[in-house]
């Protein structure tokens, strides 16, 4: 509404400018009418009138109220501009870091030890019973802010990302038009209907290397089918590609090594259960993860990714390949000084870590201080 003040001349608005503005003309005009003071008096046209006085006085509470709600939408939006969040983000920058972030090999990969998930740009947000979330993370991570958080990620000693091939065609537009060199870890998702189309398709949009994604390769070992697995990896491996298998079931691993597969990694899911909403291990039920979510709050219900953190720790000290560990936060319900700090101290050596652009460098430095404070490690690093 205020518009119309801004667009219409003030001698058209009612008000006390209009008042004295009549006023100083009417003093203009009073020599002139002194002259024809012989002659019947004509109304003035610049006289005030009582119509006009009253109608400019009308005006003033108008003005009064609109004045004093621009004050106080003024006062509300600078109250709120300092001190509307009850909770202050840290802001770190990149001239916060603490140093530069270790990295290990895959075959002849160089690869940071903190490799970027990709769950939250995708939106699976794995937040449990809050419904919300998912809509959330990707109202936040728009293209622009995908092409930021990559960016930051790079910048601060990430160098790869954990992707999908619905991503791929976002992260390669990143790449061309940054120059960014981040790298790509796949997941691929071979089925016994099409073992090799995803793999191809990966291949195609560029990856660097691949894994099958955790709850594909369940199903195949689960069904009795490990040997379809078996040819997922040794096609990706004709292709020239690092090939890696996938999981939340210490039993998929199990098998494979019994089977005697050849995968070049392994990427397991690996946390503690000590965080409230893991539910009790009596009810914990092998390849359950990724399944049908339960009601039961004592059941599963999307809350926790390592159901035996126990037999993951000590099965993975006898695997003499890299071991990259995902879920290592439990989806949000550990802080990731705790969650660093279990993973590697129990022998991962590499950790895939979900990150917002404003957690990148406060990750990357508690990463840091993890690894340059580790007191303990039985598994020898294996990249």
């Amino acid at each position: 509404s205020l518009i119309v003040f801004l667009i219409l001349p003030s001698s058209a608005l009612w008000g006390l400018d209009r008042i004295l503005k009549r006023r100083k003309a009417a003093k203009a005009a009073a020599p002139e009418a002194a002259l024809t003071s012989d002659k019947v008096q004509k109304p003035s046209a610049v006289a005030l009138t009582r119509r006009q006085t009253l109608e400019d006085l009308a005006a003033v509470p108008f003005l009064g109220v609109l004045g004093y709600f621009a004050h106080k939408k003024y006062d509300w939006e600078s109250t709120h501009a300092v001190t509307g969040a009850t909770i202050k983000l840290k802001d770190l920058s990149l001239k916060d870091l603490k140093g530069e972030l270790p990295q290990g090999t895959l075959g002849k990969t160089k690869v940071s030890r903190v490799i970027l998930g990709g769950n939250l740009i995708g939106g699976w947000s794995h937040a449990r019973d809050l419904i919300y979330a998912p809509s959330l993370f990707k109202a936040y991570n728009t293209d622009r802010k995908v092409f930021e958080t990559f960016e930051l990620a790079e910048r601060a000693g990430v160098n790869m990302f954990c992707i999908v091939n619905a991503q791929m065609p976002l992260f390669n537009k990143y790449r061309e038009l940054t120059g960014g060199k981040m790298q790509t870890l796949c997941q691929v998702f071979p089925t016994p209907q099409d073992l090799l189309t995803d793999i191809d398709k990966a291949i195609d949009n560029g990856v660097t290397m691949m894994y099958v994604q955790g709850a594909h390769a369940e199903r195949l070992v689960k069904t009795g089918k490990i040997d379809l697995l078996g040819k997922a990896l040794d096609h990706m491996k004709k292709q020239g590609y690092l090939a890696g298998v996938g999981s939340h079931a210490i039993s998929v691993p199990i098998d494979c090594e019994k089977a005697g597969l050849q995968p070049d990694y392994y990427v397991k899911t690996f946390h503690h259960d000590k965080y409230w909403s893991a539910h009790p291990r009596e009810n914990r039920v092998e390849y359950s993860v990724d399944t049908e979510r339960l009601p039961d709050h004592n059941q599963f219900h999307d809350n926790m990714f390592d159901l035996f953190p126990d037999k993951t720790t000590e099965f993975m000290q006898t695997v003499k390949r890299p071991w990259i560990a995902f879920k290592v936060l439990a989806g949000g319900a550990i802080t990731p000084q705790d969650g660093f700090k279990f993973a590697f101290e129990n022998g991962a050596d590499f950790i895939c870590v979900g990150m917002f652009d404003f957690q990148i460098v406060e990750d990357v430095n508690i990463a840091l201080d993890v690894l340059s404070t580790l007191k303990s490690r039985p598994r020898p690093w294996y990249a």
